[in-house]
Parts: C-alpha cells; structure tokens; sequence
C-alpha cells in the first residue's frame, strides 16, 4: 500500500476544486437553478412556465431521480447527457430582459427561440458563449442598441432572426463572417448603411431580409456574390441608382425579389429574364422609367409581378401573355398609354388585376373574359372606352372588387352584372354611362359598397336595389335619377353612409328611413325633395355624423332628435323652407365641425341655441329670421374661421369675446339689428381676411386697431352711424381688395394712405360720408382699382390728373360734391359720362352734359380774378392736351405705318377667318362681348360666321408703340412660335392680326372662364373639389414644365396668376396668355409693367428687373398655395415660415372644404409642400418645373431638392 503524501494531497485537492465550478457551471442543477432565475425576473411570470421549479431539488434523497425532470420542463429540450440543447419560447408571452439569463449555464445549447414576445433591453453580449448554437431567433420583441459583435462569432449558426425589434447603429459588417449561415434577417429595424465593401461573400445564404431599415446609397455590392440566394427583401429603404447588371446575372436562384419603396431609378434592365426561377418580385413605389421589358414575358414562373408607382411608360408587353401561373398583377400609377393587349386575356390564373392610375385607352379586349379565377379588378383612373362588355362582365363570377371608376365607359350599365353574386365593392362613378340603374344590382346581396356617382345615369333607383340588406355604403350621387325615395329603404339596416346628391329626386322622405340605426352619413343635397323630415330621423341614430339637405324645398321643422346621439359633425341644410327654431340638441354636439343653416325661414332666439363647440370651423345661419343676442360663448370656439349671421334681426352689442378666434379668416354681421362699439380687440384676430359690419346700427369711431389685420383683404362697414375720421392706420392693411365705409358719418379729409393699398382691385367705396378736403393724388397709384367711388361728401378742390392712369378703373362716381376745375382729359376719363360728375357745379370738360371749360357759364358767380386765373389753366391746359393729342396723333400713325397699316396678319394652320370675321362677329368690340379685362387689354367671345367660338384679346397699338421698326419680323417669329405650341394644357394661340390701330390675339374660347372667377365664385367650394384642386395644380405644372423644357427656344410665361389659368368643363386646366408679356415689351430689360400679376411675381424681380424661369416657378408655388389655402398665402410666403417652422396641413387649408383623407390627404399635402418649395427665397434653391410636374404626378411625397423653408404636416388633420 502507497501512502501518499500530505503535500500531494493537497494538491490534489486544489484540482479538483479548481475544476469544480466548471462541472457544476454546466450540469442540468445549474441549467435548472439559471432558468428558474430568469423566470423570476419576469413581470408577471406566465403561466406557461409554471412546470420551471425547483421544489423537488431540495429534497436530497430523490435529488438524482429528480433531475431528469429538468427535460420534461415546458419549452426545453434535453441531450442523452440532461444538458439543455434547446430552448423554444416563441409565443411566450414574456415581458422581461436577457439580463437576468445566464448563457455561460448553456454550453450545449444548439436552438434559442424567444421571437414575438415583449422582451425588452440590449442583447447581451455574452450571447456569444453560446458557440454550439445553430437556430438563433430574437425577432418581434423590443430590442434596443446595436446588435452584438459576439453575434457574429457565433460560427455554427444556419438560422439568424433579429427580425422587427428597435435595433439601430450599422448593419456589422461582421455579419458576413457566418459563413455557415443561409437565413439572415434583421429586416424592421433601425439600422443604417454600412460600409458594403467589407462585407464577405456569404455561398450558403440563401434568405436575406434587410427591409424597413435605414439604409441609403447604392444596392449592396456583397449581394451580387450570393449566388445561391433564393429570397431577397431590401424594401422600405432609401436606397438609390440602378440594380447593377450583376443581379440579373449572377443570382440566378432568386425565387422572391422585393425592392419596393426605395429610390430605384432608371430603366429596368431586359436581364431581368436570365432571373429565370422567380415567382415574386415587388418593385413598388421607386422611380423607375422606360418601358417594361418585353422580356419580363419570359419569367415562366412569375406569380406576382407588382410594379405599383412608378414611372414606366409605353405599352404594356404583350409577351405578358406567356405568364400562365401568373395569379398577381399590379401596374398602377404609372405612365403606361397603350392599350391593354389582348395577350393579358391568356394569364388566366390571375387573380389581382391593378392597372389603375395610368394612361390607358381604347375598349376593353374581349380575351379579358378569360380571366374566370379574377377576384380582385382595378382599371380606375384611366382613359379607357367604349362599352363595358356584358360577354366579358358574365364571365367574371368570381370578382369580389371591380373598380373601373374615372374613365369614359359610355353605354348603360350590362345587366349581367347581377351575376356577380360575390361582388362586396362595385365602382362605376365617374365615367360617362347612361341610361337606367339595372334591376339585377339587387341580385349583389354581398354587396358593401355601391358607388355609381358622376355618370349620366337616369330614371328611378330600382326598387330590388333597396333588399341589398348588407350594403354599408351607397353612392349614387350626380346623376340624372328621379323618382322617390321608396319606405323599404329601412330593409337597408347596414347602411352607414346614403349619398344620393345633385340629382331629380323628388317627394318625401319615408318614415322608416328613422330605423336605418348604423348610418353616419346622410346627403341629400340639390334635389328636388319637399315636404317635412321624419320627426323621429336621428332617434334611434346614435352614430349619426353628417346630415346635407341643402338645396331642396324640404319645409316645416327640423326633426327635435336629430342629433339625439351627440356625434353630429356636419349639418347643412341651406337653401330650403325650414321653420320654427333650430334642434336644441346641437348646443350639446361638442364634435360639431360645419352647420349651414343659411337661406331658410327659421326663427327662435339664437342667443343660446349654440354652446361650446372645438371643432367647429365653419357657421352660416344667414338669411333666416332669428333674433337674440350675439353669445359671448362663441368665442369659445377656438377653430372657427367662418362665422356667417347676416340678414337676421340679430341684435345687442359684439361681445369682445369673439377676438379670441385666433383662426376666424370671415365674419359677416350684415344687415341686423346690431348696435354700440366695434371692440378694438377685433384687431387682434390675425387671419381675418373678411370683414362685413354693414347695414347695422353700429356708432362710434372704426377702431384704428383694424390696422393690425395684416392679413385683411376685404373691408365693408357701411350703412351705419360711425362717426370720426377714416383711421390711417387702415394703410397697413396691405392686402385689401376691396374697401366700403360708404354711408356713415365719417368727415375730415380722405387719408393719403389709402393709395398705399396697391393691391385694393375691386372696390373703393368712400360715398355718402361728410368727407371734405381734395381727393388725394396718390390715389392715382391705385392701378388695380375697378371701382372708386367719393360721390355725396364735402369734397373740393380739382379732381388730381393723376387719376387718370388708374388703367384697371371701369367705374367712378365724383357726383355730388364741391369739386371744380377741368375734369382730366385723357386715360380714363376719355369717354367720361357726366353721370358721375353732377352736382358739381364748378366742374367743366368736354363731356357731354357738362359746361365746357371755355363757356363763360362755367365761370358765373365766381370773382373776376378767379375768372382770370380759370381762363390761363384752361388755355395751359388746352395747350398742353393739343401737344399730347399731337403727340399720339403721331405715335399712332407712327405705330400703324410700322405695320403696314393695311391688315397683317399670322395664323396656324386651322385658323381661316380674318380681322373682319371678328370685328363683326364682336360687333366692333361692343362692350357687350366683353368677357375679362386685364393689364394686357380686353378680351371678347367671337362667335364666327362658321359657329367656332374664339377668345380674342385686344391691344391698343399704343400698348406696344416701344416695340421698335427692327423688332417687328422678330415679333411675327415670336407670334408664329407661339402658334407652334401643341399642349393639353395651354389654351391654344390660333393667331394674330393688326389693324386699325389694334392688335388682336385669338385664342381658343375655354367656358368656365378663369381660375379666379370660379374659386372665388360664391359655390366656389362646392365646385372645386380637393380632387379637382389636386388636378388643377398637376395641369398647370405640366404646361409650365411644357414651355421651359419642351419649347425650343424655351418660353417663360412671366405672368403665372389666378387670372391667366382657365378652365374646360370638367375643370381641365388651360395656361393662358403665355408671350403676352414679352410681344408687348421687346427690351427685356424694362418690364415693370408687364413681368407679372402682384402678388404673384418672384421677390428677385424688384431687385434685378430681370425675368427668368424660376420667377414662373415662384408664381406656380404661389398659385398652387393659393388654391389650396383659398386665399392668397400673402404673410405665410415671407413671415410664417421659418427654417424650424412645423405647419398642420388643417391649418393653411381652405376652411370652406372638410378636411381631405387618405390619399387625398397626401396629394393634397404633396402639393403644399412642392408649392412651399417653389416659392424659396433663393431662385437657385427653386425646383425646376420638370421636377414639379413629375412629382405632382405621384402619390407620394417626392425627396425635394434641398430643404423646403418648412415642413407640412398632412397626418394631421383634426
């Protein structure tokens, strides 16, 4: 027997203790003890892991038998040995951290799987001591920080998901060290581009997913190596330039292919068909162009092809028929203007067929009845045709969505659309069909959601129509339908929305239209509807938002219980025969956003009939019979821009509450009972730009706080008692349009600031007042005027020659006052008529019905030495009018020598009538024909001998007498190119003639007239629309970007406004007056009289006189915000924007209009943000009108170059 020593003992000893803790570091008791661990740092432990306990450890005598349990725990699985190899917690639903998971326990572990839990924190690094593991799943959690370097150490792993979590930092490059890997994902992250160069080739990967990341610049140059790739997701990036040719080439196994919403560009590549095994490939919403390869026929396998918003063109391929699996089609919002090949008939497996927002035309092909398996058809937006064929409608008996909606169909609607039992969504509206609703509509009994409207469609709604028991939405608004409104209307129970507008519908509501319980939205508006509503509508409604009866002959009293459910959003029920009072129940509507009450005959106390309402936006009870008091809770409404109570016998003071509407842009108090003081607070409502007081009792002094509305551009407080002076701070009022203080007390002389008002165009009204003093020569700056008016006040002196050059003045009145002197000879007083001089008995000029100023009657009653000094101003006076007649006398003969003149004459090639044709079709320019005057000269209707309608706008030859002799072949090539011009949206120049001391342009007649005109026309926003404003802006800018970059020798138009955009019937948008400006001012460098519309014109201009192409952009962007904003944008283009500025879209918005959603809420927004953009201080920073008109032709905000001064906001729009 050995007997050892103490010393090696002990050494011994030391050994075994020194490897102890690594066999109690892995054995199934420390696995065990660092599970439980981990699961006690959950919050709250869920149930599932109830079976993880440590119980049965602490009883020593079993403690061998009982750690085998450890692998019967839920969620583990163990080796032969009892060491755990894998941990599935998928679908745990853990609320916890990694921290408190003790990976060193798990030396064995080959599977860990936590994905979609609410696990939170960082991943730890000491993850990576997990160097056996093959499976690592972490996705749908809450992960944070970056991802791990240990990570990538982990050399076993085949299967990595980091899958939809917080991460962030750059993708690791490290990543590409597992070599063993063939699924890697780390798509919907935060992750950022790397640097792809150091990126190895990965041979086993088959499925890579990056996508909702942060990644920019180029495709990654590590993928073209992958050559055994099967599934490629790099979507929702910001990825840029061209898919290299490699990826064609080189990835041959692609099976799934998604690369939508990046900024791809270019072409796409006729290689995409060497990618021979793909079955999905998604290039969505980038920016590609060109054609679709024909070659894209050649992908046998294909099954979805999504080339969604984009910008392909051309045709669509016909090799496209080879595609036989194909089940999923998607080509909208593209520039494709082909028509559809009758080869798509032969896909018939498709299922998903999208080819909306395009440019397709011609019929239907009859192979799409082929197509027997569609379920989903989407063909709206386009310029498609012809019938819609009842052969190819048959065969369709599986189609759950048919949208061909905005294109011309004509013809009447098959009656074999009834066989198409399984339709929930049926869009027909806006094309051109005609004839009756078919009865077999009735046969859709899944049918949700009906949309007819904007057709021609006539006689009555069928009654099998009202059995469609599920139908939620239908829309059948203008039309031509007539007829009633039957009682099994309440069979409808699902209805949430009932649109029937603009219509012939006639006769009463029935009473069972009160059981419709789910509706929301009731339009019934421009019918023909009579009689009372159904006392009970709204009752049993508790979810009833809108309610539109205007423009019917509805009588008697509203229903009491309207809004008996309090969610009542939008009443208007203007412009009918309603009495009594108003429904108590809207004081309590807190969510009420628009009420018109207008142009009815109710009565009742008003004062408290309204209550505190924060949405509220827009007003009118106008025209009605209400009495009562202005409540001082209206001004508590703190959205409201839109306050209407004119023509009531409303009474009482205004309750200075109201200047706490910071939003108010209109409040008209009009012809009331209203008496006291303006309060001066009314100066602090900062977006008013309509003011109207008049015809009330109002006394005291116009406050001169009225100067602070900046932003004030109409002005009307006449017919009352205000006494004092006109305040001067009314000068500050920069942006007036018109301005009436007729009819009041007011005396002391007219203020010179009013001619500071240069942008003042339609009215000034200073008339019945006891003003006294000389009118003020600076008036004379006042060269927009079209109406002044001083007449019955005490004024005297001369009337100021200045006067004379007011251009735009059609109609004056200086009757009844003290003035003397000649009456000014020449500009607008030419054809002066003596109406607007009585009752001045000291004025004399050669004006029929007045004393001229050489007849010594005009002298009577004043002393000689007045006489005398009379006598030398008229014989100076007479002097220097012969020296100017002389003087034009020769600029005329002068001018018409320059054109020969006998007729010159320039026409394209459909032009045939001479400058006779339309001197007599206008009657020699009678007034009468006169449709718009403007700074370039007047415009007249010709209707021809032949029935052709022209516009034709008259120059006076004086207009362009600095046009010098050498210019004139140069303006006859000017004229000719213009001529030349072919666009959809430029009105079209036919020729020019001079004669008679005129020039003549004769455009094309377009029948709404301008912009202007119909936007601020009084139903200005029932006719255009958001959608329509949308497509107004995107013709206007196609045009521009049509004479900067398709115009050789490219054009600048100069005079971008509201004036000079037309508009077609179908509002269609036409530039016009394009080279007006430039014909009328050869020296380009002296235009300040015809480089713009003010307003409108480029801040660069006033510095550098010198008109360029961005000074067109900027007009576009200002045009563009006006139209959207229904006002001119004035103080929001220098003073609102600031480089940190944030604007809600709501807030700059037209207020007449409810707020746009969904995608027309983007549109919308798109076009605010292009327009901000356009109208950059800096020329240089200006988008170019390419740009523009690309951009507004998507449906997504494009990447502006350079930053806009400001940021819209369009998500939020409540």
């Amino acid at each position: 027997m050995t007997i050892q020593s103490p010393s090696s003992l002990i050494l011994l000893h030391i050994l075994l203790l020194f490897l102890l803790p690594l066999k109690i570091a892995s054995s199934p008791r420390t696995q065990a003890e660092a599970l439980v661990t981990w699961k006690n740092s959950f919050s709250p432990s869920p149930a599932s892991l109830n079976s993880w306990s440590l119980f049965f450890f602490w009883i020593k005598v079993r403690a061998i038998a009982n750690l085998h349990k450890l692998c019967k725990w839920d969620s583990i699985v163990c080796n032969t040995a009892g060491d755990v190899t894998q941990v599935n917690l998928s679908n745990a639903n853990i609320n916890g951290t990694l921290t408190q998971f003790n990976f060193s326990s798990f030396p064995h572990l080959t599977l860990f799987d936590i994905n979609n839990n609410a696990i939170t924190g960082q991943i730890p690094s000491s993850i990576g001591n997990l160097s056996k593991l093959t499976y690592l799943d972490l996705s749908v959690n809450f992960f944070q920080g970056n991802i791990p370097l240990e990570i990538c150490q982990l050399m076993e792993l085949r299967y990595l998901s980091l899958f939809n979590n917080n991460l962030d930092g750059m993708v690791p490059y490290q990543l590409s060290n597992l070599q063993n890997a063939s699924y890697l994902d780390v798509g919907a992250n935060y992750l950022a581009t790397p640097d792809w160069s150091r990126f190895r080739s990965m041979p086993l990967l088959t499925h890579l997913s990056i996508f909702l990341n942060d990644l920019t610049l180029d495709f990654p140059e590590f993928l073209h190596n992958c050559r055994n790739l099967t599934y490629l997701d790099l979507s929702n990036n910001m990825l840029t330039g061209q898919i290299p040719e490699s990826v064609f080439t080189n990835l041959g196994n692609l099976q799934y292919l998604n690369l939508s919403s990046n900024l791809f560009q270019g072409p796409l590549s006729s290689n995409i068909s060497k990618l021979s095994n793909l079955r999905d490939i998604h290039l969505a919403d980038n920016m590609f162009n060109g054609p679709i390869p024909e070659d894209i026929g050649l992908l046998f396998d294909i099954q979805v092809l999504n080339l969604y918003n984009n910008s392909f063109e051309g045709k669509i391929p016909s090799l496209v028929g080879q595609l036989r699996n194909l089940q999923y089609l998607d080509l909208r919002v593209n520039n494709l203007n082909s028509t559809i090949p009758f080869e798509l008939g032969l896909c018939t497996n498709l299922t998903y067929m999208a080819l909306a927002l395009n440019k397709l035309s011609g019929h239907l092909p009859m192979s799409l009845s082929n197509l027997i398996r569609l379920s989903d058809v989407g063909l709206s937006d386009n310029l498609l045709s012809g019938e819609i064929s009842s052969y190819i409608i048959a065969n369709w008996t599986e189609v759950l969505s048919l949208q061909i909606q905005n294109n011309s169909f004509t013809g009447k609607i098959p009656p074999e659309i009834g066989l198409l039992t399984k339709l929930n969504t049926l869009f027909l509206y806006k094309n051109q069909l005609s004839g009756a609703i078919p009865s077999e509509v009735g046969n859709l009994n899944d049918l949700v959601s009906l949309d007819l409207s904007a057709n021609q469609l006539s006689g009555p709604i069928p009654t099998t129509l009202w059995n469609l028991t599920n139908l939620q939405a239908l829309q059948l608004f203008s039309n031509n339908l007539n007829g009633t409104i039957p009682p099994e209307i309440g069979n409808m129970t699902s209805m949430q929305i009932l649109d029937l507008n603009t219509n012939q519908l006639y006769g009463e509501l029935p009473e069972t239209i009160s059981g419709l319980s789910q509706l929301q939205s009731i339009s019934l508006f421009t019918n023909n509807f009579s009689g009372r509503i159904p006392s009970d509508l709204g009752k049993f409604i508790p979810s009833l938002r809108v309610v539109s009866f205007s423009n019917n002959s509805f009588s008697g009293e509203m229903p009491p219980e309207l809004c008996s459910g309090f969610a009542l959003q939008v009443l208007t029920v203007n412009g009918n025969n309603f009495t009594g009072s108003s429904p108590t129940c809207l004081r309590n509507c807190s969510g009420l956003n628009r009420v018109r009450l207008d142009g009815n005959q109710f009565t009742g106390n008003i004062t408290n009939a309204f209550g505190v309402h924060p949405s509220l936006d827009f007003i009118d009870f106008s025209d009605n019979q209400f009495t009562g008091v202005i409540s001082p809770e209206w001004g508590e409404c703190v959205n409201l821009t839109n306050f209407q109570m004119q023509r009531n016998s409303i009474s009482g003071t205004v309750p200075p509450e109201l200047a706490k509407l910071s939003f108010l842009e209109s409040l008209s108090l009009v012809y009331n009972e209203l008496t006291g003081e303006i309060p001066t607070d009314m100066g602090n409502l900062p977006m008013l730009f309509k003011l109207s007081l008049s015809k009330n009792h109002f006394t005291g002094k116009i406050p001169q706080s009225l100067g602070n509305l900046r932003g004030l551009q109409y002005l009307d407080v006449s017919e009352n008692k205000f006494t004092g002076t006109i305040p001067i701070e009314l000068g500050n009022c920069d942006k007036l349009l018109s301005l009436n203080l007729s009819h009041n007390n007011l005396s002391g002389e007219i203020t010179p600031v009013l001619g500071n008002l240069f942008v003042l165009q339609y009215s000034l009204d200073l008339s019945s007042n006891s003003l006294s003093g000389k009118i003020p020569q600076n008036l004379g700056k006042l060269q927009s005027l079209e109406i002044l008016n001083v007449s019955h006040n005490n004024l005297s002196g001369e009337i100021p020659p200045e006067l004379s050059g007011m251009i735009s003045l059609r109609s004056y009145d200086f009757s009844y006052n003290e003035l003397m002197g000649p009456i000014p000879s020449d500009g607008i007083f030419q054809n002066a008529s003596a109406k607007a001089f009585f009752g001045n008995s000291a004025l004399c000029g050669n004006v029929e019905g007045l004393t001229p100023c050489n007849s010594p009657m005009s002298t009577s009653g004043k002393s000689t030495k007045y006489n005398k000094k009379v006598l030398v101003r008229v014989i100076i006076a007479g002097i220097l009018i012969c020296c100017r007649q002389h003087k034009l006398l020769d600029n005329k003969i002068t001018s018409t020598r320059e054109y020969n003149i006998s007729e010159s004459v320039i026409w394209e090639r459909e032009g045939k009538f001479t400058f006779g044709d339309i001197a007599k079709a206008t009657d020699d320019f009678n007034e009468k024909y006169c449709i718009g005057k403007g700074g370039f000269g007047s415009v007249y209707k010709a209707i021809l001998a032949s029935g052709q309608i022209v516009a034709v706008k008259k120059l006076k030859m004086s207009d362009s007498s600095d046009i010098p002799r050498k210019n004139s072949r140069s303006l006859e090539n000017e004229i000719r190119m213009m001529t030349e011009v072919r666009h959809r949206n430029i009105i079209k120049l036919y020729g020019f003639c001079a004669s008679r001391g005129y020039m003549c342009l004769v455009y094309e007649f377009v029948e709404r007239g301008s912009l202007r005109k119909v936007m601020y026309d009084v139903e200005g926003e029932v006719k255009l629309t958001w959608a329509t404003r949308v497509k107004i802006m995107k013709g206007v800018a196609h045009a521009i970007a049509y004479l900067h970059h398709d115009c050789n020798p490219p054009m600048v138009h100069r005079d971008i406004s509201l004036n000079n955009i037309l508009l077609e019937s179908d509002f269609e948008p036409r530039l016009s007056d394009f080279g007006t400006a430039r014909l009328l001012n050869a020296d380009t460098s002296n235009w300040t009289k015809a480089a713009g519309s003010y307003g409108y014109m480029a801040p660069e201009f006033a510095q550098t006189m010198r008109v360029t192409d961005k000074c067109d952009v900027y007009s576009f962007g200002v045009v563009a915000l006006e139209v959207m904003m229904g006002r001119h944008p004035g103080e929001l283009l220098t003073t609102s924007l600031s480089e940190d500025a944030e604007l809600l879209l709501k807030d700059v918005l037209d207020q007449r209009l409810p707020s746009p959603t969904g995608q027309l809420a983007e549109e919308v927004g798109l076009v605010v943000n292009v327009a901000l953009a356009c109208t950059r201080t800096s020329p240089v920073s200006r988008p170019t009108m390419r740009f523009v008109a690309q951009h507004l032709s998507a449906p997504t905000q494009p990447c502006l170059p350079e930053r806009a001064t400001a940021h819209i906001n369009h998500q939020q729009l409540s």
